[in-house]
């Protein structure tokens, strides 16, 4: 496909006002809001952040169908790729899984005590297998990631194992909206029910481009590293 990318020297609040989404990304690598009428170029170095590294972040969250080509991957700085990664995985956790999970317990205050055991159920299940799939990739697949950056042979782990285990987190996330669309009691107020339906749906579709950054970016990048090591 070919390359989109956004234009270093157009200002950043332009950026942002027209792709609002992006405005997460810029918590994630450490640049704050308050950019005034400087270039991304200009943002990006002034917070130590490689602006080819942020226009890649920018393509993959903006533009569903962009896959970079491999001499695209290979001639960006991926050092903050991991640190970007764990931040992603710090704001799911911490923040917004628990934003909706108080949402779902509020909700359940007003339903039928059965009813609101299997919403409860339902998420409970869901943030454990969330748990489980960032602590995997935390604990193997990250550090094998900064072993090879730093050169050293690591035949611990393969990104082949991690194709072959990466599931679709924001698909069960999809299933408990259906759950509340199809099956929420009157009871639930609807100013309760919409807010916790448009945050599963924020989540749902950050967890994909977190997806796709992993797949489109990570495992190309990675699988490199691993056949030049072998060399």
């Amino acid at each position: 496909m070919k390359e989109l990318l956004y234009d270093s020297s157009r200002k950043m609040s332009d950026l942002l006002t027209a792709e609002p989404g992006l405005v997460m990304i810029l918590q994630r690598v450490g640049i704050p809001l308050g950019v005034g009428d400087h270039s991304i170029e200009q943002v990006c170095r002034h917070h130590n952040v490689d602006p080819d590294f942020f226009l890649l972040l920018c393509n993959i969250y903006t533009h569903e169908h962009y896959v970079p080509e491999r001499s695209r991957i290979l001639s960006t700085p991926m050092n903050q790729l991991v640190p970007y990664l764990r931040l992603s995985h710090e704001y799911y956790t911490t923040k917004r899984l628990p934003h909706i999970e108080r949402h779902l317990h509020h909700i359940a205050q007003s339903l039928p005590e059965k009813v609101a055991k299997v919403f409860i159920r339902f998420f409970e299940h869901y943030k454990h297998e969330v748990t489980e799939h960032f602590a995997h990739e935390e604990e193997l697949v990250y550090p094998h990631v900064e072993a090879l950056q730093r050169g050293n042979a690591d035949t611990s782990y393969s990104m082949g194992t991690f194709i072959e285990s990466h599931g679709n987190l924001e698909d069960k996330l999809n299933d408990l909206v259906q759950i509340i669309f199809k099956y929420l009691p009157e009871p639930a107020t609807s100013d309760d029910a919409v807010d916790v339906v448009y945050d599963i749906l924020q989540v749902s579709n950050d967890l994909n481009k977190h997806s796709l950054l992993e797949e489109k970016v990570l495992v190309p990048y990675v699988k490199y590293l691993e056949e030049e090591v072998q060399r």
